[in-house]
């Protein structure tokens, strides 16, 4: 079963707090036992050093050890004044060196077990005179002892030997360091326990957008295009869901446009298909008698069906980056001149002026199709010769400007209203105006046009010409 993003951010966050809980853990249960060794190593000097010092005072009232020597009591006493915390001995050891021959000291040394449980330093002593034999001792820790020397008037006069070892603790420490780790314990449980409700609650409110989303998504995957997300914040949850919300108005518009761009294909077709229907059932009925003139106009019919379904499947290539381009260093103004001579009958049937007038310095070359460049040159002359008014002009200037070839084609009346000018490269668009004039048309020629500049990597733009009519201005980058 696939868990939720929920639960992925709810064990991820808990699972990071776990990790930091430890490590804190381990590092101050360290530096607290670091600390506290180092405390406990410096009160052990400390009284080391009283303890000197009370016997150096005694050796003065008793020169060479001799009332000390046998007298365990007095050893003890002296150990006593030494603390200053000045605690007994336990019974249990106490018992055991009273029991222990007079110069045996200390009592019982402790097994490896037992040093980790408290032992005073007091239990860790021997004395030795100044020539090193043993006062209160055993004979069998004296290669392990660390002498230091006990001094009357800048004299040694005996040794404070030193068993090796862990610092001792007191029992009060040892509750003290037992209540800090208790209390690390149920800090960092507690911490656990915070953690896991803070990340339960980031786990929700981070995964709710998230989930929002994905609901969004799977709405937009079943064709609702209408779906928009509200936009709560600005961090990248809220840019995310500014981005779906473009791409939903994207998809959206794509899907208006496909729609109608079905109506449009259509109504189209459906327009020279019911002509030549009604034309051939009125030729069966024998309404329309069966003449060179009724053939001709349904052949004229079946042309305009034939022009609409090639310019359907010329844009559709197009559309699809499938439409063939065999790029070549062409002379776009020998192509332009061609074209504009195969049409000239065309242009003087309508009585029109076309004029081409080219302001380059030196030839030309474009990397270009030369049949493309054709197309484009005849859809645009045809668009002028079908839509000027008769006896009407138009005007071709040839230019170089800024490493672009510039070619305007400039036509005279009817013009086209400014609101209409951004659309005329949209396909199956047509103007509600004089230029119509039923002239006939898809409303395609002009998007094919725009596909091939494209293709081209070249711009074209429509706006108002200085002659009354429609300017089209072609930018093509020029070769070398």
């Amino acid at each position: 079963m696939p868990k939720s993003i929920r639960f992925k951010l709810f064990l991820t966050l808990l699972l990071t707090t776990l990790l930091v809980v430890a490590g804190m853990y381990a590092f101050m249960r360290w530096s607290l036992d670091r600390g506290f060794a180092e405390f406990v190593e410096k009160r052990q000097q400390e009284h080391l050093t009283t303890l000197l010092e009370n016997l150096g005072d005694y050796y003065a009232t008793d020169p060479d050890w001799k009332q000390l020597t046998g007298n365990k009591h007095k050893w003890l006493e002296l150990l006593a004044q030494s603390h200053e915390r000045r605690h007994r001995l336990s019974l249990k050891w106490l018992k055991q060196t009273l029991n222990d021959p007079p110069d045996v000291w200390p009592p019982d040394l402790p097994s490896p077990r037992a040093e980790r449980r408290f032992r005073p330093l007091e239990l860790s002593l021997m004395l030795l005179r100044s020539d090193k034999t043993i006062i209160f001792g055993r004979r069998e820790g004296m290669a392990q002892l660390t002498l230091h020397p006990i001094r009357h008037r800048q004299q040694v006069v005996g040794y404070l030997g030193v068993l090796p070892g862990k610092p001792p603790n007191q029992p009060i420490e040892l509750q003290f360091i037992e209540r800090q780790t208790q209390s690390f314990v149920w800090i960092a449980l507690l911490m656990v326990f915070l953690s896991a409700v803070l990340a339960l609650i980031l786990a929700y409110v981070l995964g709710r957008p998230l989930k929002r989303i994905a609901g969004a998504v799977k709405t937009l995957a079943v064709g609702r295009y209408d779906m928009r997300l509200p936009i709560e914040s600005t961090d990248e949850l809220g840019q995310l869901a500014r981005d779906f919300n473009e791409m939903a108005a994207a998809l959206d518009q794509a899907e208006q446009a496909r729609r109608r761009w079905i109506a449009d294909i259509s109504h189209e077709l459906r327009t020279p298909i019911a002509v030549l229907r009604g034309e051939l059932e009125a030729l069966q009925d024998g309404i329309r008698p069966l003449t060179r003139a009724a053939v001709d106009s349904l052949y004229a019919d079946l042309m305009r069906l034939n022009r609409l379904t090639d310019d359907l499947y010329q844009l559709s290539l197009s559309d699809q980056g499938a439409l063939s381009y065999r790029k070549a260093a062409v002379d776009p103004l020998t192509i332009l001149q061609a074209d504009r001579d195969a049409l000239s009958p065309e242009f003087a049937a309508k009585h029109m002026t076309v004029k081409l007038t080219c302001q380059r310095e030196s030839p030309l070359t474009l990397h270009a199709d030369p049949d493309r460049l054709s197309q484009l040159f005849r859809n645009l002359l045809t668009n002028s010769m079908k839509y000027t008014d008769a006896g009407g002009r138009l005007d071709i200037t040839v230019s170089r400007q800024e490493g672009n070839l510039v070619i305007e084609f400039a036509d005279s009346a009817p013009g086209v209203p400014e609101s209409a000018l951004p659309h005329l490269f949209d396909r199956f668009y047509r103007v509600e105006s004089s230029r119509s004039r039923h002239h006939g048309g898809a409303g395609l020629g002009l998007a094919i046009c725009s596909n091939i500049v494209k293709a081209h990597r070249g711009s074209i733009r429509a706006s108002a010409s200085p002659l009354g009519g429609l300017l089209v201005r072609i930018e093509l980058p020029v070769k070398g």
